[in-house]
């Protein structure tokens, strides 16, 4: 994530497979009489991006970030509900919070994004474990509930919006990278599947103007940002109307508007939908060099059957001829993936079937998990959860292992190439070297070489790698 020029940064704090946290702070000592807040997000990448438009809002209060809970005056926890493994790791946090609140009782204890929209009030009248309740569509209105909290009031906003994209509140970048920025294009989802709780938590889709979203790339590029990941959870639908000339903008013109501003700049997107990517995004891909050959495409399942129960909207032969189309557009295009074990009726045949998919598509790497059921959903008030935990279990271990077989191949196959590489940083394990990604979103990790920084480009050759990361050397 990307970072304002000023000396805020962030910590990664691995959880597990499914889950990251995040949390934001500013290096400089926090000054005894200023207010101060702490946030950690987790879950998906509209979450980070949402905690940077809420950090915004609170800087313009007059808040500054801290890494430090206890200098906190705010806790604020960015949520998800994708799955129950989410869920019950920030349940563990909240606790933690609660531990500090004893110490320090004018502490105010907020719930931000998904999690929050799903209990609602729950955990303020019920476990009465916090003060304030935010949903995705009502961080304009946090200084009012955290008012109403300071003066004895429990702060309540869920409500969901047809309207609201915070575009015109430039995002606090709250991470030191400094390379990458995240830019919100749209949000909520029109989808409907059966599993997911994200139209309920997020709402209608509604999308930025799109010169909104040009100005703000433009911003983080003349500030030294090298890289943008444009952010929707159906970044395919993207679909804006001028309310002047009735003219419409697609994703594909918005992703040309962006990769006009700096061939320099490289473009990064998620999340596409198989239902809705058309070819005309796919040329442009292919068009521009900065915009990155890497497209994430999730198929959740290998089954027609499953995928139809999914409401997924289309079957296994849509998928193939997408991933075909995108294969014959883009010849170095990487696709990465969602997989779903053990939904609800899933056969062995059908598992089979999901098996058969990852090796046939040749996903570079896949985010896999088991089906959990979400209260609300289709799924949850229609379908029995009717495969055994162990059974879900048993087949995500298949799953993983078949993916991280080709991974490691697709990986290997690359030694001997030469790759353009934007550097990200230092390695997590030694200062000595580089890390940082190709166009097809394949990490690299190579020795530094001296007057090579932070955010150039250079060439690597390959000369070795694993089912997670290459290595090789700079060359000329």
């Amino acid at each position: 994530m990307p970072q304002d020029n000023n000396t805020d940064t962030a910590i990664h704090k691995p959880l597990d497979e499914e889950l990251q946290g995040q949390i934001y702070f500013d290096q400089n000592k926090v000054q005894s009489k200023a207010k101060s807040f702490y946030v950690e997000s987790y879950g998906c990448a509209m979450n980070f991006a949402d905690s940077e438009v809420v950090a915004s809002i609170l800087s313009k209060e007059g808040y500054t970030p801290t890494k430090e809970l206890d200098n906190a005056d705010l806790v604020f926890i960015n949520t998800c509900s994708i799955r129950e493994k989410a869920e019950e790791t920030i349940k563990r946090r909240v606790f933690i919070f609660n531990k500090q609140k004893r110490k320090n009782p004018n502490l105010v204890i907020g719930i931000l994004g998904c999690m929050a929209e799903r209990l609602k009030s729950k955990w303020l009248d019920e476990d009465k474990l916090i003060d304030l309740v935010v949903g995705p569509d009502a961080y304009r209105d946090l200084p009012s509930l955290i008012s109403n909290v300071q003066h004895g009031h429990k702060g309540i906003n869920v409500l969901l919006s047809r309207e609201e994209t915070y575009a015109d509140i430039e995002p606090l970048r709250l991470d030191n990278n400094s390379i990458s920025a995240y830019i919100s294009i749209m949000r909520g989802c029109d989808n409907m599947c059966s599993f997911c709780v994200v139209p309920f938590t997020r709402g209608r889709e509604r999308s930025r103007n799109p010169y909104t979203i040009v100005a703000e790339a433009q911003d983080v590029f003349d500030r030294g940002y090298k890289e943008v990941l444009l952010l929707g959870q159906n970044v395919d639908s993207f679909k804006w109307q001028n309310p002047e000339d009735k003219t419409n903008t697609s994703f594909a013109q918005l992703l040309e508007m962006v990769a006009r501003i700096h061939p320099t700049l490289r473009i990064r997107f998620s999340t596409s939908h198989p239902k809705d990517i058309t070819d005309d995004v796919l040329y442009t891909i292919a068009k521009y060099k900065n915009i990155c050959k890497h497209i994430h495409l999730p198929v959740q399942s290998g089954n027609s059957r499953i995928l139809s129960l999914m409401k997924r909207t289309y079957d296994r032969p849509w998928f193939e001829e997408r991933v075909n189309k995108i294969k014959e557009i883009i010849p170095n295009c990487s696709i990465s993936s969602d997989i779903i074990t053990g939904f609800c009726t899933e056969t062995e045949e059908d598992h089979q079937d999901t098996l058969d998919v990852i090796k046939w598509a040749n996903f570079s790497t896949s985010f896999m998990y088991f089906y959990s059921e979400r209260p609300g959903t289709l799924a949850a008030r229609k379908y029995e959860d009717d495969v055994p935990l162990e059974t879900k279990k048993r087949r995500l271990a298949e799953v993983i292992k078949v993916q991280h077989a080709i991974s490691l191949a697709t990986n290997e196959s690359n030694i001997g190439k030469v790759f353009e590489v934007l550097i990200d940083g230092d390695s997590k394990r030694s200062d000595q070297e580089f890390i940082g990604r190709t166009t097809q979103n394949i990490k690299v990790i190579f020795p530094k070489k001296e007057h090579i920084n932070k955010g150039d480009y250079v060439h690597v050759k390959i000369t070795s790698a694993n089912s997670q990361t290459q290595r090789g050397i700079i060359v000329e």
